[in-house]
C-alpha cells in the first residue's frame, strides 16, 4: 500500500507492505526509500510487516521551510498507521533518527537495528584521507554549484567506499545515489529545519529500553563500525557487527544478509505492534 501522510508543515510518501510484527525503515541522506526495496522481500518473507517512508525533502516527501522534528514525523507515521509499537531499522542519518526515537519515545519502539547507522553526539576518529574526503564533501556542499561534483564524491565516499576501486559495488547502487543526490542539489531545493535532539543520544544511551543491533560494513569510513562498537559498549543490550567487503549502504549491497540478522535479532522479540 502506498499513501501520503500530512505532517505539520511537510507531507510524507510511505510504503506498507506485508503482515505481523512490524519494522519500519530509515532510509540514509544519500538515498529514499527505494534504497530497502531488495531487503523487503525478505522481511515480508519473514512474517515481518515492513514500512517505510521518504524523509522530508527526500524522494516524494515535501516540507515547508519550517522547524520539525523527525521523531515527531515517525512517530506520526506509527499513529497514522495504527502501530502501537515497532522496531526501527535505520541507515546512516536514518540510524540517527532511529536512535534519537528511541530515547524521546521509549513506549513506541521495541528495538533498533542501525545500519552504518549515525548516532547524535558521538564523535569518531576518522583517518586523515577520510578527513580530507569529508572536508572535500563539505565543501562542494557548501557551495551547490557543481552538482556532477558532489554526485561522483558521493559515491566515492558511500557507495564504493574511501580508498576503494571506483566501480566496486553494483552500477545501480551508484546510479541511485547519483539521482538522489541530483534531486537534493536542484536549485530551491526546500529542506526545512530539523529540530536537533538536545542532549543528544550519545548523551543519553542508558536511557534505552530495546536491544540494539549495529550493522556496520568494514569498506565504509572508519568511524562507522567504530559507532557500531560504541553503541555495543555503551547501550544496555547492544551488540555490534561488522561485515567484510560491503561499504555504507548494506541493505543494497547485501539485502539477503542483512535481512537473516535483522530476523534473527528480531526473532526473541515476538509480537509486537
Amino acid at each position: 500500500m502506498e499513501r501520503f501522510i500530512d505532517v505539520p508543515g511537510g507531507r510524507l510518501f510511505v510504503v506498507d507492505e506485508g503482515d505481523g510484527p512490524p519494522v519500519v525503515l530509515l532510509h540514509a541522506g544519500i538515498v529514499d526509500l527505494r534504497a530497502w526495496d531488495s531487503l523487503v522481500p525478505h522481511l515480508v518473507a519473514g512474517g515481518c510487516r515492513a514500512v517505510r517512508y521518504d524523509a522530508r525533502a527526500w524522494g516524494r516527501s515535501t516540507t515547508e521551510d519550517v522547524a520539525y522534528s523527525n521523531r515527531a514525523d515517525l512517530v506520526a507515521v506509527l499513529d497514522t498507521l495504527g502501530i502501537d509499537r515497532a522496531a526501527l531499522v535505520g541507515n546512516s542519518r536514518g540510524g540517527q533518527i532511529a536512535f534519537d526515537t528511541a530515547v524521546e519515545f521509549p513506549d513506541r519502539v521495541v528495538a533498533v537495528v542501525g545500519v552504518a547507522a549515525g548516532l547524535g553526539g558521538f564523535e569518531g576518529h576518522p583517518t586523515p584521507e577520510e578527513i580530507a574526503l569529508l572536508e572535500e564533501m563539505e565543501r562542494l556542499e557548501e557551495t551547490g554549484t557543481d552538482v556532477e561534483a558532489i554526485t561522483a564524491v558521493n559515491v566515492r565516499a558511500w557507495v564504493d567506499g574511501p580508498g576503494q576501486p571506483a566501480g566496486r559495488a553494483p552500477a545501480w547502487i551508484a546510479d541511485h545515489v547519483r539521482a538522489t543526490s541530483r534531486h537534493l542539489s536542484a536549485p530551491g531545493h526546500v529542506f526545512g529545519r530539523p529540530i536537533v535532539l538536545d542532549p543528544p543520544a550519545a548523551a543519553r544511551l542508558p536511557e534505552l529500553r530495546c536491544p540494539v543491533l549495529a550493522v556496520a560494513g568494514a569498506l565504509d569510513l572508519s568511524d562507522v563500525p567504530e559507532t557500531a562498537r560504541h553503541l555495543a559498549a555503551h547501550a544496555p543490550d547492544g551488540r555490534a557487527v561488522v561485515l567484510p567487503d560491503v561499504a555504507h549502504l548494506i541493505a543494497m549491497e547485501r539485502p539477503a544478509e542483512l535481512a537473516s540478522l535483522v530476523l534473527e535479532f528480531l526473532d526473541p522479540l515476538r509480537p509486537w505492534g
